[in-house]
């Protein structure tokens, strides 16, 4: 039977939590409505956007770090380490989901803003 130590004992229960701390999703921003914004508030929304989306870039690097670790954990026989890989992987998945909602939902307020504004 194979015993940790102190210090073993406190990574090992401590790696879940340490895992979700290093990587910070940002928030997603709050789009302009497009049927009744300004232009300056549609430019204010893409700038928004433009930030999220960098953020967000930084953060599946972040994640890229994580999880490759992980990986290598997984692949020494860490049995604790495939439930962190899998979480890590499905917060990955999720911000990709949620950059393009984003996406589509300023598209959409973009086409609101030119219907409501037509020149």
């Amino acid at each position: 039977m194979r015993t940790l130590t102190p210090l073993a004992l406190i990574l090992a229960l401590s790696s879940s939590a340490l895992i979700a701390e290093e990587c910070s999703m940002p928030d997603m921003p709050t789009l302009p409505d497009g049927n009744s914004a300004t232009m300056e508030e549609m430019i204010a929304g893409q700038q928004a956007v433009k930030a999220f989306q960098a953020s967000v870039e930084a953060y599946r690097g972040c994640q890229d770090s994580m999880m490759e670790t992980l990986k290598t954990r997984v692949a020494e026989g860490d049995e604790a380490a495939v439930d962190d890989f899998q979480a890590a992987t499905d917060a990955y998945n999720t911000s990709v989901s949620l950059e393009e909602k984003l996406a589509e939902q300023f598209n959409q307020a973009i086409r609101d803003f030119k219907a409501a504004n037509p020149s």
